[in-house]
């Protein structure tokens, strides 16, 4: 394990495959393999391939109750990208489908998520539009994306670090629908959880999430606003017991406020003052000068916030921000997705 960031090894794809300069073909037809490649999830194709190998488009349309001549167009669209291969009524994958379905949590958020964001770029740059107030972006697909990407790129990273941890209760800000605490406190025995989420309709499901996993006496989903427990006096029942809390691709939205930036960190330890370790995962900006190629994610995340007007920072800026919040840095972890890190901290 890697105990220095500067001696963090980095994972060759984050280097990316798309060369650069991007032709004006690559680009367009890029943008139409995109939204291609959403569509085809949200018809469900992922998960069909990825338990029959094959389908038999009349009976998937029939079943489905699905208009046959536009699939066959979205699947011959898929057919001319490499993706797929069609024999009369049959379609397969080809193995380009094996890379698109490890990263599908990325379209779903690019494509579902922020669709409207990144086609009213011009307006929100010469101020006719606002992200907020009339340009919003699709929450629930964003959510949806972060959970692929979750599943097939970072839950395996993650628990490997809590399996090293000794903790009895376990803290998840920003935790949607509590999945990920559930998960992980149900596989340490006589564990307890906390989520802690700003939507009440999150939390609403929250409810739901933990009585499927049976913990309704070991989970606790809450609805607040994290910023409201940090700088407004918000407190929540169990802090004081929570001895580790975690946060992924959440921090970028504490700092915001330019005015409690720093603050941000000692305001969590104080809201959790007994908590011996923080797990915080965030995406961090793409360092330049590293090539002429470019991965998936990084530039879709760096610009999405720009529109929004959410800074984000380089991995350095994080670490030297846990350091004069008073946090060690234990280890920075590859975390999945391009120039994702996962920071493992103790308190001093």
């Amino acid at each position: 394990m890697q105990e220095a960031s500067d001696s963090v090894l980095l994972p060759a794809d984050w280097r990316g495959g798309a060369k650069t300069p991007l032709d004006a073909d690559t680009a367009f037809n890029g943008f139409i393999s995109t939204n291609v490649v959403f569509a085809l999830e949200q018809l469900g194709l992922f998960t069909w391939f990825e338990e029959n190998g094959r389908l038999d488009v009349p009976d998937y349309c029939r079943a489905r109750q699905l208009d046959e001549t536009v699939l066959r167009r979205l699947l011959s669209a898929a057919e001319t990208f490499g993706y797929l291969v069609l024999t009369g009524d049959t379609v397969a994958p080809t193995p380009a489908w094996d890379d698109l379905r490890r990263k599908i949590g990325f379209f779903t958020w690019g494509v579902g998520g922020y669709h409207d964001v990144f086609a009213n770029a011009a307006s929100i740059t010469r101020g006719e539009r606002v992200f907020g107030t009339d340009v919003r972006r699709d929450e629930g697909m964003v959510a949806l994306g972060s959970a692929q990407a979750d599943l097939a790129l970072m839950r395996h990273i993650l628990d490997e670090q809590i399996a090293e941890l000794d903790f009895s209760v376990l803290a998840d800000l920003g935790s949607g629908i509590s999945e990920r605490v559930s998960r992980l406190v149900k596989s340490r025995p006589g564990a307890r959880g906390l989520g802690l989420d700003i939507s009440a309709s999150a939390t609403r499901l929250a409810a739901g999430t933990v009585a499927r996993h049976g913990l309704t006496d070991r989970v606790q989903p809450i609805c607040a606003d994290v910023l409201d427990v940090l700088f407004r006096g918000r407190r929540i029942e169990g802090a004081d017991g929570v001895d580790v809390a975690m946060s992924f691709m959440f921090l970028h939205d504490l700092l915001v406020d330019p005015r409690t930036r720093r603050d941000v960190i000692p305001a969590l330890r104080k809201a959790f003052p007994h908590a011996h370790t923080f797990l915080l995962g965030d995406t961090t900006v793409r360092p330049r000068g590293e090539g002429d190629t470019l991965p998936v994610f990084s530039t879709g995340f760096e610009l999405a916030h720009a529109l929004m007007g959410v800074p984000i920072y380089t991995r350095e800026e994080y670490e030297n921000l846990f350091r004069e919040g008073g946090l060690h840095l234990r280890r920075t972890i590859p975390f999945g997705a391009p120039h994702t890190y996962l920071f493992v901290l103790e308190a001093q």
